[in-house]
């Protein structure tokens, strides 16, 4: 019994709430006097559902973009001490070969249940908008590539980011999201009358919305103002504060709407690891004061930001509502997986996994599957 708390129920915020778990799952929630059990008093401490991150390149050090087990394990532990506890491995842009071993090395740990699924950021994007992925590894799609992507993922690449300018990127959307992957607009310098024909084909998501992509302009609204603007697509927004302005998060934010925002981290390896020199892909990466810049030409390389700072961030920093952050940050990244009969939302019969706010709304405490995530230290989290 976890008594003493404000829950964030489905409902709205419960004073004087409490929730029951037995084992994995949650089992019951309500306000006042709580049932027998052993209780856990969080003295008045806000509890959310844990967050749900669908764009997430590494962390602790580890990267995705590897076949390394260790690393993802590293990676997976850093970003759930920090209340992810449902998560997509994103990978950046390789060559076909090098990306079909990760997807089999990731698939492991999607299989044992650690992992939701892999989002593959590329190849199929801009090289005018390539950003921090490696030019030399970018291509068109073709049914060829995207059939061979999809083999070696067996079912686990959950979204695919791409260009729809591109040559075969019309087609390639089709494909995709005739195959069940959810198909997302980024890393892209079309215009309206390019975008707007691949959400027609399947395209649901803008990839982090500003970021990699042609500017809002008044006389040509691209993609940022053709994906924000349509209901069918849900929208990426990177909230550290750094990718996109406080006064652009509101607006993207309020516009979509709680059923089409989605707060995301696009963090790298450097994230809850200390400022230094890292990679991301192939490409060198200087990290100082936690924002990530490419060595090269000082690029913004992904963030080391977590998904409890975004929620932070949303916030305090631009002014949203606790209920919102949590839909932007659990509830709607869980529709947009298929997940919401396992998380999302804390309600019964739901996997166990929670977060403990303290009054900064830094984590406390982390509940994942019913059993207490060690590590977790409100120092950490920025």
């Amino acid at each position: 019994m976890i008594t003493g708390a404000r829950v964030a129920s489905p409902n709205g915020i419960m004073d004087s709430g409490w929730l029951a778990v037995s084992g994995e799952l949650i089992t019951g929630l309500g306000t006042g006097v709580p049932p027998e059990g052993e209780q856990v008093d969080v003295g008045g401490a806000l509890v959310v559902p844990g967050f749900v991150d669908t764009h997430c390149h590494g962390g602790g050090g580890g990267s995705f973009s590897s076949t390394d087990r260790a690393q993802f394990v590293r990676a997976i532990a850093a970003h759930r001490r920090h209340g992810t506890t449902t998560m997509l491995a994103s990978l950046v842009s390789d060559p076909i070969p090098i990306l079909t071993d990760q997807l089999a090395a990731l698939g492991e740990l999607v299989q044992d249940g650690d992992l939701a699924g892999i989002h593959l950021e590329g190849p199929f994007i801009a090289r005018s908008r390539c950003g921090a992925h490696d030019p030399e590894a970018l291509r068109e799609p073709d049914t060829d590539s995207v059939d061979a992507l999809l083999a070696a993922g067996k079912g686990h690449v959950r979204m695919v980011t791409l260009a729809p300018e591109l040559v075969g990127g019309i087609k390639a959307v089709r494909q995709l999201a005739e195959s069940g992957v959810i198909v997302a607009v980024g890393h892209t310098d079309g215009v309206e009358e390019q975008i707007r024909p691949a959400v027609d084909a399947g395209a649901t998501v803008a990839t982090h919305l500003f970021n990699g992509m042609r500017p809002l302009h008044h006389r040509e609204p691209g993609p940022i103002g053709t994906l924000l603007d349509d209901e069918r697509v849900t929208v990426e927004l990177i909230c550290d504060l750094v990718h996109v302005h406080p006064t652009m998060l509101r607006l993207a934010a309020r516009h979509a709407g709680g059923s089409r925002t989605v707060l995301v981290t696009d963090a790298m390896s450097a994230t809850d690891a200390a400022d230094g020199t890292y990679t991301l892909g192939k490409l060198d990466v200087d990290v100082r004061d936690g924002v990530a810049k490419l060595a090269s030409n000082g690029s913004l390389a992904g963030s080391t930001l977590t998904m409890d700072a975004a929620f932070r961030n949303l916030v305090l920093g631009a002014g949203m509502s606790v209920p919102e952050a949590v839909r932007a940050t659990s509830a709607r990244p869980a529709e947009l997986l298929g997940v919401t009969d396992l998380a999302g939302t804390l309600s019964p019969g739901l996997r166990a996994d929670l977060v403990v706010l303290d009054e900064d709304l830094r984590p406390a405490r982390v509940l994942h599957r019913g059993s207490w995530v060690p590590g977790v230290r409100q120092e950490a989290s920025t």
